[in-house]
């Protein structure tokens, strides 16, 4: 049986060997890289681009409607006899018409009210995009940054590991000599794997991670971060600078000014349309009554008189538009002055408390140092030196989530201002 156990025990080693070695390795970005791979592939970004093509061929759609117009026409008509009198032929048997049709607005002021908002509504899809563009960016340097925090917290529990490890060795040393208890053992071997664990859920928490950067980056697997960032904060510039480089409050200005311009353009509803037509025609052969080239240059000039109150409702709602445009930027500019002072403030307040955490973590290693040095002379318990080993460990992992803390205000404070991506 034990045989059999030890064949089994080999069997799935060498399985998992195999398959670790079988899996590519994998592969491993910068945070420029990140971004830039991820702006020129993430799904989203060209759903997002689409919305140009779209109002661009409204634009066109829109400008064709001022431009001329230019039909023709071909037929020919075959009667069962020619049509005449008094042997003069007033209808041929067989008789094609040549036709054309050259009309042009003359005055179409709802028309180039449609083409000058259609322009709006593309620039507001191109700065839509821009808009996509930062939160893709902002979204992907997140994954990254989750990725390095993750990473410096699995070296942490490593090294927490390899002390408890090492406690567990010499607790294993003093009980066979005689001089330890069975009690100190389990203690330090409760530790061991108390560790293990927290490092199993690290690595999920850093594959996780890693995929959801693959994700991102549209990339065909997880991907990994190659180096941990720096983010250096730029001087502050005044207000009008600051809000003018954000995407968010670029398209939000944009949308405000198209609705404003389909507020004012309502009274070009009530302005006349007058269209002009110029309709040559050649007919072969002609009629007696039908010469064989005529044409025809007609105005055509409308006016609606009453609509039952169709004009005024259309105007007030296109207001009601404008207004509720106004509100949103007014509301969007309030939010992004707190964001920018919140992220300004969140910078200060990480840096000094990682200045906080990272003194009471040299401390912390300090007393365990002095704790096994004790321990080993016999002037401390086992308890001690393991509380001593949590607390290094503690303070260890909150230098890491306190770095992650700072990277992350400045990334925030980056976006607020409109300066990432670069």
């Amino acid at each position: 049986m034990k045989a059999v156990g030890l064949l089994t025990a080999l069997l799935v080693c060498a399985l998992r060997a195999g398959a670790q070695t079988a899996d590519p390795a994998m592969e491993r970005v910068t945070l420029e890289e990140a971004i830039t791979r991820a702006l020129a592939k993430n799904p989203t970004l060209a759903q997002a681009a689409t919305a140009i093509v779209r109002a661009d061929a409204l634009l066109r759609q829109a400008r064709a409607a001022t431009r001329p117009n230019v039909n023709a026409a071909l037929y020919t008509s075959v009667l069962d006899g020619g049509r005449g009198f008094d042997n003069l032929i007033v209808q041929p048997r067989t008789q094609t018409v040549l036709s054309a049709d050259v009309s042009v607005p003359v005055l179409a002021a709802s028309r180039w009210a449609a083409t000058a908002q259609a322009r709006d509504q593309t620039e507001i899809a191109r700065l839509s995009v821009t808009d996509v563009r930062t939160e893709i960016a902002s979204a992907t340097a997140q994954a990254y940054l989750a990725i390095i925090t993750v990473q410096r917290q699995i070296e942490v529990i490593q090294r927490a590991r390899e002390t408890a490890q090492a406690h567990l060795e010499y607790a294993q040393k003093r009980l066979a000599s005689g001089a330890g208890t069975r009690l100190n053992e389990l203690r330090a071997a409760q530790e061991v794997a108390a560790d293990e664990a927290r490092l199993e859920n690290g690595r999920l928490a850093a594959r996780r991670a890693q995929e959801a950067l693959g994700v991102l980056m549209a990339a065909d697997g997880p991907v990994d971060a190659a180096a941990e960032p720096t983010f250096a904060v730029p001087p502050i510039a005044d207000e009008p600078t600051w809000m003018a480089a954000r995407p968010d409050l670029r398209l939000f200005t944009a949308a405000e000014r198209a609705a404003e311009r389909v507020s004012r353009d309502s009274f070009k509803d009530y302005v006349p349309t007058v269209l002009a037509s110029f309709d040559p025609q050649a007919v072969t052969p002609s009629g007696l009554f039908q010469p064989s080239r005529t044409w025809r240059l007609t105005f055509f000039v409308a006016q609606p008189i009453f609509d039952a109150g169709q004009r005024r409702a259309v105007a007030r709602g296109r207001e009601a538009a404008a207004e509720s445009s106004r509100f949103q930027l007014a509301s969007l500019q309030i939010q992004a002055r707190s964001e920018v002072r919140m992220a300004q403030e969140a910078v200060r307040s990480t840096e000094r408390a990682l200045d906080s955490v990272e003194r009471a973590a040299r401390q912390a290693q300090e007393v365990l140092t002095i704790t096994n040095t004790a321990f080993q002379a016999g002037a401390t318990t086992n308890l001690e030196v393991i509380d001593a080993q949590r607390s290094s460990r503690d303070a260890e992992a909150a230098v890491e989530i306190g770095k992650d803390a700072v990277r992350r205000a400045r990334l925030e404070l980056l976006v607020a201002l409109g300066r990432f991506p670069q």
